[in-house]
């Protein structure tokens, strides 16, 4: 077999994960950010950049981003309002992943040669998704309870490929947990890791209500 196949796409390095299928608004005013939209615009649609995890650094400033997670996800602008004084709002969606495979320096915001990854359901997909729902469900009615649950409902899809990304954005992780959700090498194995990540996060939430606040503030309260 060949080399596999890679695509250059403008990187935009973030302290958060995006998946496909999920809104990300943006604000936009470093300079750098503000030139890679006004180059897309240059471009037909669809108009797309690549949103990365830091895994080591901060989001602004010149070479704040020291080391980029090895998986991405695409974003595609929906809408862009400019500003007068040069920045931008603007509103994307996480279309499919990618593999990072270099670097390009060469323009002032970060480019990066991509390998785009399949999108698969995985071997015996049904199981894990009925369990990961029951589990779901169970996370929003104790956040409810606990004063800190969404006002709105969520849909939830049929689609295991959907399903799976819609819940590892709705679930409040730490940002190395969703970029493990991220690179999941199928929908399988990611409602695999969220069915266990929901019972433990269930456990947590159970626990919380009966353990004194001063537990909490002087670190004696361990959930395992």
């Amino acid at each position: 077999m060949g080399e596999p196949v890679t695509e250059r796409l403008a990187l935009f390095p973030l302290g958060t994960v995006l998946f496909p299928g999920l809104v990300l608004p943006l604000h936009l005013f470093e300079e750098r950010y503000r030139l890679l939209i006004g180059d897309l615009l240059e471009r037909p649609e669809p108009r797309e950049f690549g949103v990365v995890g830091i895994e080591l650094g901060h989001e602004t400033g010149d070479e704040a981003a020291h080391r980029l997670a090895p998986v991405g996800c695409v974003a595609e602008v929906h809408d862009v309002t400019p500003h007068p004084d040069g920045r931008y709002d603007i509103v994307t969606i996480g279309t499919r992943r990618f593999r990072l495979k270099g670097l390009d320096r060469s323009r002032p915001y970060l480019q990066g040669e991509v390998e785009f990854l399949p999108e698969e359901p995985g071997s015996g997909a049904g199981a894990p998704a009925r369990r990961v729902r029951r589990l779901f469900q169970i996370y929003r009615a104790r956040l409810t309870s606990a004063g800190a649950g969404p006002a709105e409902d969520i849909d939830l899809p049929d689609d295991p490929v959907r399903l799976s990304y819609l819940i590892a954005a709705a679930v409040v992780l730490d940002g190395h947990e969703k970029q493990r959700l991220l690179e999941c090498e199928d929908a399988t194995l990611r409602l695999a890791a969220e069915r266990d990540l929901l019972t433990r996060e269930n456990r947590i939430l159970d626990v919380l209500p009966m353990i004194p606040a001063g537990q909490f503030l002087d670190g004696s309260f361990h959930p395992n």
